[in-house]
């Protein structure tokens, strides 16, 4: 407990960052993965073919690949200029919408092409027929993979430290320097992201039995 009352000052402000930096790359990460599904389910091929590149890329890409593209090769280009903090939101959100645009992908699939025949019959553009018939049907089957999904995204957020961001995973680095004991600390930061991650599985039981489909 004395790592752990000592060090506050590291573990409040570690985890308050992971959670922004989990906040911000999950709801881009969301955004940019459901726009990209769109696209590999549109009809015109050269969309098609765009979002299949993209996620075939970004998917086979290791993480920390990206990292290291956004921190150190990205200024050289001199586009826009971005903070450790940012280029690790912009890494995260790039990596995850990858694998967010399969979950999507899949859940449409599991929608009865009836129902996009139906709303195209009634006049619906390929769009409204997306955003009003198949995305909410589609949600239901997705709870699970997307949560799973989810839950590695704050996983991953441990590999900002390595960028010089003050989250959680780099509270170890500080504990050293300080004198304390780097394993009774890690032992608190695994216990902080299982106390964060019970209630995303929680919530996504209670997401399952409300939204169960019939099979």
């Amino acid at each position: 407990m004395d790592v752990l009352l000592d060090n506050l000052d590291l573990y409040g402000p570690g985890f308050l960052n992971t959670l922004t930096l989990f906040a911000l790359a999950a709801i881009g990460s969301l955004v940019l993965g459901t726009v990209l599904a769109m696209l590999r389910v549109s009809p015109v091929p050269i969309l098609r073919a765009t979002g299949a590149t993209y996620v075939t890329l970004f998917r086979n890409t290791p993480l920390t690949l990206l990292f290291f593209f956004f921190a150190f090769a990205y200024p050289l280009l001199e586009i826009v200029d971005l903070s450790y903090f940012a280029a690790a939101v912009v890494a995260l959100i790039v990596y995850t919408s990858a694998f967010v645009c399969e979950v999507v992908r899949s859940g449409i699939n599991t929608v009865p092409v009836g129902q996009a025949e139906a709303a195209r019959a009634v006049g619906l553009t390929f769009g409204q027929m997306l955003g009003q018939v198949v995305l909410p049907q589609a949600t239901r089957s997705v709870v699970p993979p997307m949560m799973s999904t989810m839950i590695a995204l704050l996983k991953n957020t441990t590999i900002a430290a390595g960028f010089s961001v003050v989250e959680a995973g780099a509270i170890q680095n500080y504990l050293s320097e300080r004198g304390y004991s780097v394993m009774v600390g890690l032992l608190w930061v695994a216990l902080g992201f299982v106390i964060l991650v019970v209630p995303m599985t929680l919530l996504q039981r209670s997401l399952e039995k409300r939204w169960s489909v019939a099979r």
